[in-house]
């Protein structure tokens, strides 16, 4: 494909600006996220990579075979499209993401996930958002059946579960960090559809005990307790995690200073630990580690609403922002595919096994959050106008060169 020299230049330009200037010395008046290089701008961005779900299947972790059910990487992409469809006022979108979903309540009902796990559980984000912009209250039940199961004894009980239930803790607790996404969604959504305190509220007491179990005096999170590296995913799901419950959770809430104060903590530690391309590393402070892209999309959804919500100072971290932003959307190749994606992780207590994960372009669990950071970016704007075209930037690699990059199968 041919590129541009205008747009290169452009592009360029705008990058060098951001990478150059101490953004402590930035005019107090500059406005953030609101100018950006011909096609990086987030409606055209995000109207590419929602475009690209919906012509996506069901998919199944990259696997040729269909999913028995719906993943939680499609919930993810499908709630962030969904999102983004709202705040660029995409009716023709909205409906095409709705028609997605409606088989699932007829013809395709086997797809829809049991409740039993958390990565199972979060499926109910998407009825919930479905109906607070319709209005339908199937959606509604629908998704307040799964926030509830997720407080509920399951009819194999364990020991442990009961445990957790007595302390107030979901069943589905594991002090995984992945957890802080998965139930912190699924409960916000309860709560905004729903309007009653006890989802918000339990999901912010949850977050509360993880933060004391497994965050780290710099902010940051361990994969596991018995797994001491700091994941680039892994935190990913922590700050979108606590972005998600703080967007709704109300200020008297006796967990909310807590929250908002370990928020804070991770967010100045990730902005020391940021490359000059804009990226993450796999392994956030391991200089050996490459730049993944997932990881980036969140702390730059973290970043975004935490900029724009005022809970971080943003002559500090708008251009921090700015730059992962920019940088992110770098990583979309021609065909709305984000490349560099860790594969699906599970936790083991190996540097290498981090190191050595395949990078994959196309998977879900990259193009997700870019629709978040999309949204987040329009959410509050007027001017919403989609500009056709890529936005035509490639970062240096520290340390140089690219290694071949697996596509994953929808």
């Amino acid at each position: 494909m041919k590129l541009k020299n205008r747009q290169v230049f452009s592009v360029w330009l705008y990058l060098s600006s951001l990478f150059l200037m101490n953004p402590v010395t930035l005019p107090a008046q500059q406005a953030y996220f609101s100018h950006w290089p011909e096609g990086c701008s987030p409606a055209a961005v995000g109207a590419r990579v929602a475009q690209r779900f919906v012509e996506t299947p069901h998919t199944n972790f990259g696997n040729v075979q269909p999913p028995s059910s719906i993943t939680y990487p499609e919930v993810c992409a499908w709630y962030g499209a969904l999102k983004f469809a709202e705040a660029s006022n995409d009716k023709t979108l909205s409906v095409q993401l709705e028609s997605r979903f409606t088989p699932l309540l007829d013809s395709l009902k086997r797809l829809v996930p049991a409740p039993d796990h958390v990565d199972h559980t979060v499926f109910g984000a998407i009825p919930l958002e479905l109906y607070q912009q319709t209005g339908n209250g199937v959606y509604k039940d629908m998704g307040l059946l799964f926030a509830d199961k997720q407080w509920e004894m399951p009819v194999q009980e364990r020991p442990e579960y009961k445990t957790y239930l007595d302390k107030g803790l979901s069943w589905q607790t594991r002090f995984w960090i992945d957890d802080m996404f998965m139930i912190t969604l699924i409960q916000s959504q309860a709560y905004r559809a729903s309007g009653k305190r006890q989802y918000i509220d339990r999901a912010a007491y949850e977050m509360a005990q993880y933060l004391d179990t497994i965050q780290r005096p710099n902010g940051l999170f361990y994969h596991a307790p018995d797994v001491p590296f700091l994941w680039g995913r892994g935190n990913g799901w922590m700050a979108a995690g606590m972005t998600e419950l703080l967007r709704s959770l109300p200020k008297d809430n006796p967990n909310y200073k807590k929250i908002l104060k370990a928020y804070r903590q991770m967010m100045t530690t990730l902005a020391k630990h940021q490359l000059p391309n804009g990226l993450w590393r796999q392994l956030v402070d391991d200089s050996t580690a490459w730049p993944e892209s997932s990881c980036t999309g969140m702390f730059a959804y973290a970043m975004i609403t935490g900029v724009k919500k005022g809970w971080l100072d943003k002559k500090q971290y708008g251009p921090v922002a700015e730059k992962a932003w920019l940088g992110l959307v770098s990583y979309i190749n021609e065909d709305a595919d984000v490349r560099d994606v860790c594969e699906g992780t599970n936790k083991k207590n190996s540097r290498e096994y981090y190191l050595e994960r395949k990078r994959i372009t196309g998977d879900l669990h990259g193009q997700a959050p870019v629709l978040w950071c999309a949204y987040a970016l329009l959410e509050g704007t007027e001017h919403k106008t989609q500009h056709p075209g890529l936005c035509l930037h490639k970062p240096e690699l520290p340390g140089g060169g690219w290694r071949p990059t697996v596509r994953s199968r929808h």
